[in-house]
């Protein structure tokens, strides 16, 4: 999950994507006393109502989708996947040029990195581009080198970087030699820990390795019982390093066991975001209170105090496990939507790779997954006319890495921009502030492809036919597969292939085209028998209005 941007002083360690969608999220001590009073807005449409609580990928035609098609897309994405690979320690880069014939590695690779490669060997043998022979060698490679690494013990959280081609932790930034405090993730061990319990499963004959890994890990060493005054429950740290850094901390020892660690003064928040999965593999393994599900916020509320964020939501107050959930939703397009941080693809769909959401809680996430697919794509294609849709965190077809979002559908007042000028659209605040830019004109739109691949488990066909055009129209295609991103109208390609973007891509394509691999080997065990009931009965305040 890291990114060319590099370090810097203040956040030499954190992942790339953490910064882009989780470091906004803030401490929330004393939230309570700030809560909103009951909002008084009409409830949501039910699933029936609204004609979306079947989970929309089984019920949808994929008639019209060329499998060939598909079949050479994973065939090349998995080909960059190769070629990011360091033969000798089986941990992938984070990135590579446009070359895999002759890739040029990033020097630097990430817990969710390695994940990425795993799931992605899993979803390769799947759909017969490998061997299950070769799975196997691959697997047992990486996994070997990982049992080796070093690594925080009393917990078992793998380091943020990590260099590919030698397993050593990284305390200087390959690409500019700036000085790199080691780093734990709670986000990054999240789907490390959920790309072992998919290949502990998929793959019965490295299990014994995969589960050696994943038995040291504790994600309660992340968890702030007291992060919220007054609340049943607590919050996720965003990390922590295990020796004094430079940046402010907070010292202390959540696991009680071991030396104190220094925690950084973030706490996730908010539901609708990638921390989502940590929180899903804590609670199932017993090392974080199911109440804490609940104690993450929908949306922010809706009081004045909180009129920075995008919009002023609009939902009811229901109770789950003795906490007050504020069921708010932001409106968009005739559609009330539970936003996440940045309005991106990623942040919404992609916990939804492991966890079958929308089938298990149809009222919640049945209901706001589909619609954040139809609000990026009808912001796309009717909004703001780009012709494509598709937006989340990528590299920047200028160079870099950038985020990249509906901003509308986002908390964050700044946003994530959809276009290289970043622009901003500002409805206002009912009642706290004014709005400044509630139709902005939109400029060079970048659409991400591996966004397209998360929507097609609900929009299929429109997916597909989206790619096709990025593809064919827009040229953003080479050996390994989509390029990471291209600005529509100047036809700008980030001609480069990110291994987290490559392994969302290839996991998309193993759930909606091979029988759900990646969801059916991830929930097997204690994961259906914790979260599905877990999550079942919320209702969220998203759904079609009138």
């Amino acid at each position: 999950m890291s990114r060319n941007l590099g370090p810097n002083p203040s956040i030499s360690t954190a992942t790339r994507r953490q910064l882009l969608a989780g470091a906004a999220a803030f401490a929330v001590t004393g939230l309570a006393a700030a809560s909103a009073t009951p909002g008084h807005a009409a409830r949501s449409a039910s699933p029936a109502a609204s004609g979306l609580g079947a989970p929309l990928s089984r019920a949808r035609n994929k008639e019209g989708i060329d499998r060939k098609t598909i079949n050479r897309w994973a065939h090349d994405t998995w080909q960059s996947l190769v070629a990011m690979t360091d033969p000798e320690t089986g941990l992938p880069a984070d990135y590579i040029g446009e070359s895999t014939t002759a890739p040029k590695r990033s020097r630097f690779t990430s817990p969710t990195n390695i994940g990425g490669y795993m799931w992605s060997t899993v979803v390769a043998r799947e759909l017969n581009i490998i061997s299950a022979s070769e799975c196997r060698e691959r697997l047992t490679r990486t996994l070997t080198t990982l049992a080796g690494l070093k690594h925080h013990e009393p917990s078992g959280m793998l380091y943020n970087w990590y260099d590919e081609a030698t397993g050593e932790v990284i305390t200087i930034w390959p690409e500019n030699g700036n000085p790199v405090a080691p780093f734990m993730s709670s986000v990054d061990n999240g789907w490390f820990a959920a790309a072992l319990m998919v290949v502990r499963n998929a793959e019965p004959k490295v299990a014994g390795l995969a589960n050696t890994i994943l038995g040291r890990m504790d994600f309660g060493i992340f968890y702030n019982k007291d992060a919220r005054a007054g609340v049943a429950a607590g919050l996720l740290r965003g990390g922590f390093y295990d020796v004094k850094p430079t940046v402010e901390t907070i010292q202390g020892n959540y696991l009680g066991k071991g030396p104190d660690v220094f925690y950084t003064m973030n706490h996730y928040d908010i539901t609708n975001s990638e921390p989502r999965i940590a929180t899903y593999i804590g609670i199932a393994l017993g090392q974080i209170p199911p109440s804490h599900y609940f104690a993450t916020m929908r949306v922010f509320p809706d009081t004045c105090d909180w009129s920075w964020q995008e919009q002023k939501p609009v939902g009811e107050h229901r109770t789950y496990m003795g906490i007050d959930v504020f069921e708010g939703a932001y409106t968009y397009r005739g559609m009330r939507i539970v936003p996440s941080w940045g309005g991106d693809m990623f942040e919404a769909l992609m916990p939804d790779l492991f966890v079958p959401e929308a089938t298990w809680a149809p009222k919640a996430w049945g209901i706001n997954h589909p619609l954040t697919v139809r609000a990026q794509r009808e912001f796309g294609l009717d909004e703001a006319q780009y012709g494509y849709w598709g937006f989340s965190p990528a590299s920047h077809p200028n160079g870099g890495y950038s985020e990249w979002g509906v901003d509308i559908l986002g908390m964050s007042s700044d946003g994530y921009p959809s276009d290289v000028e970043r622009t901003s659209v500002d409805v206002g605040f009912e009642g706290c502030r004014p709005a400044t830019n509630p139709t902005p004109a939109w400029g060079d739109g970048v659409v991400t492809p591996h966004a397209a691949f998360l929507a097609m488990e609900y929009e299929p066909q429109e997916a597909y036919d989206n790619l096709v055009k990025i593809e064919n129209d827009l040229g953003a295609y080479g050996q390994g597969g989509f390029f990471d991103a291209v600005a529509v109208k100047s036809g700008t390609i980030a001609r480069r292939y990110l291994s987290l973007d490559q392994a969302m891509v290839l996991g998309a394509i193993g759930n909606v085209f091979g029988n759900d691999v990646i969801r059916r080997n991830f929930v097997q065990g204690e994961v259906e028998a914790v979260i599905k009931p877990l999550i079942a009965d919320e209702e969220f305040g998203a759904g079609l209005i009138g």
